[in-house]
């Protein structure tokens, strides 16, 4: 899936946000600057200015790319495995923590961070992609868990799980400690 697939968007924008998001999961966000990027990209830092107006622009757009990617990715597997919502937390987590997606949902944590660093900036992102969340945790609930108390303590235990991931790298524990969370959720629901 493609920005472009969404919205009227030219072919070179898109690959131009296909390269930025390859180069951007190899180096980070933190200390990007243009000129590196460009050169990466086999253009020019006034190319990307004509494209996306600003860095930070740039830099929202293909965010907003990757978070598309991994909500389509969660979605799909809703869509898979509607009757364990047990089971998709752990799917998705298996996907997420896997070698091959552990890079996209590491850059989107970065991005979150350094956007918490700068508001003014990123603060429209910040909402939008926690609002997302909320809304994408929630239609992944059913009744009786599809609560909006649910939906945000879902995110939150994910989110807790993935910066301890990050910071430790102990996947074995923390897949443990997601399943103890599902266990508590699904006999909380029981009654």
């Amino acid at each position: 899936m493609t920005l472009c697939d969404d919205r009227n968007i030219s072919p070179r924008k898109q690959q131009l946000l296909d390269g930025a998001l390859r180069y951007l999961l190899r180096h980070g966000i933190a200390n990007l600057t243009l000129r590196p990027l460009a050169a990466a990209l086999a253009t020019s830092p006034r190319i990307l200015m004509f494209h996306f107006n600003s860095k930070e622009g740039l830099l929202q757009e293909v965010l907003a790319e990757l978070h598309a990617r991994v909500v389509s990715s969660l979605r799909a597997m809703h869509t898979e495995s509607a009757a364990n919502q047990g089971a998709l937390l752990e799917r998705f987590w298996e996907w997420a923590t896997s070698k091959k997606n552990l890079p996209l949902l590491r850059l989107l944590y970065e991005t979150q961070i350094v956007a918490l660093l700068n508001p003014a900036e990123y603060g429209r992102y910040l909402k939008d992609i926690s609002t997302d969340w909320q809304a994408v945790a929630f239609e992944t609930l059913a009744p009786p868990v599809q609560t909006e108390a649910m939906a945000t303590l879902c995110v939150a235990v994910f989110d807790g799980l993935f910066l301890e991931l990050m910071a430790t790298g102990e996947r074995a524990r923390l897949t443990r400690a997601l399943k103890e969370f599902i266990r508590i959720a699904n006999a909380g629901a029981r009654g």
